[in-house]
């Protein structure tokens, strides 16, 4: 068979037989009597073995070793070939992140378009104080789409850079509360914290809707973070968590100025009396948990946190009685 009747049954182009015959990969079986290239049905089936090889990535000099080398093995070519797609798969998912972000830019001047790449490089960069500048540099008028942002901010463990990149994001106007929100169902709990801590510092209801949700956490980290923020926006429902955190002392005294914020309101003082005495009266409240319940009942006004502390200053535990005793004289002197 000449090779014009190969390279159409074989799909390969003549040029590139030729090209596989100055390798070695092919060497036509024989010469018709004018001297031009005979392949044979093996000729052939080893073009079609080369082209499967090369679909799966192969280099031509590869090719060569899997079929003419007795003693070779696929195995390790295999997953030198796994290894290999997965980066080049990575490569293409940056890229398309990349791509992606540039899009929602939306920069009107290839100026800008250069200059949000520049940004979204140096979000990715090792180095911290890179990726700090990089948050830090939406202040010159051409912010960073919200996507990058809360992907950087997610993933981000300095603080200093963490901070920088929650300033920038509570700055990019929407998309930034819905995108932290599908954070929120991370794995991860760290990643979880990481979202809410954002979502504390981005203003308006959608954002404290996130938080409610963060409330019921698995995580008690998570739920804190969650419930302090909450406080600060006047929302009682983060008192079980609040109450929860003095307990267990984990930012107790965070805790505590949360629920002296929330007790401003005489309705909502008069729940977080309810639920400190409910919790001081288990059994199983030790008394240095029980001295920091009576500690926050002090900032709570209202005659139900007034009689807990009375019957506080009768406990067994002389620091814990000495404390009510202390904030009592302090409610009358006020």
């Amino acid at each position: 068979m000449l090779i014009g009747e190969v390279a159409r049954r074989s799909g390969v182009s003549a040029r590139m037989l030729r090209h596989y015959e100055s390798l070695g990969l092919v060497r036509p079986s024989g010469r018709t009597g004018s001297g031009y290239r005979e392949f044979s049905e093996d000729d052939i089936r080893r073009i079609f073995h080369i082209e499967g090889l090369r679909s799966l990535g192969l280099s031509l000099r590869e090719i060569g070793r899997a079929l003419d080398d007795p003693g070779f093995t696929p195995s390790a070519l295999v997953g030198d070939l796994v290894r290999r797609t997965r980066e080049r798969i990575a490569a293409e998912t940056e890229l398309l992140a990349r791509l992606r972000g540039i899009d929602a830019a939306g920069p009107a001047r290839w100026e800008d378009a250069l200059h949000v790449v520049a940004l979204l490089q140096a979000l990715g960069s090792k180095s911290p104080g890179a990726r700090q500048r990089a948050a830090l540099s939406t202040a010159d008028g051409l912010p960073l789409p919200a996507e990058a942002l809360v992907e950087a901010a997610l993933s981000e463990t300095e603080p200093n850079v963490a901070g920088a990149l929650r300033w920038a994001l509570a700055r990019s106007g929407e998309g930034g509360p819905a995108l932290l929100g599908e954070g929120l169902r991370s794995p991860v709990a760290a990643v979880r914290e990481r979202a809410v801590r954002c979502l504390a510092e981005m203003p308006g209801d959608e954002a404290t809707t996130y938080l409610r949700q963060a409330l019921a956490d698995p995580d008690i980290a998570v739920r804190a973070c969650a419930a302090l923020a909450l406080g600060a926006r006047g929302v009682d429902g983060a008192i079980p968590t609040l109450v929860e955190m003095i307990v267990a002392g984990r930012n107790d005294t965070d805790a505590a100025d949360a629920l002296s914020v929330l007790a401003s309101d005489a309705v909502a003082a008069d729940q977080i009396a309810a639920r400190l005495v409910d919790r001081l009266a288990l059994g199983s409240t030790g008394a240095p948990a029980r001295g920091r319940l009576t500690q926050a009942l002090g900032s709570v006004p209202g005659a139900r946190a007034a009689r807990a502390l009375a019957d506080l200053s009768r406990d067994e535990d002389r620091a814990v009685a000495f404390t009510a005793e202390y904030l009592l004289r302090l409610r009358d002197a006020s």
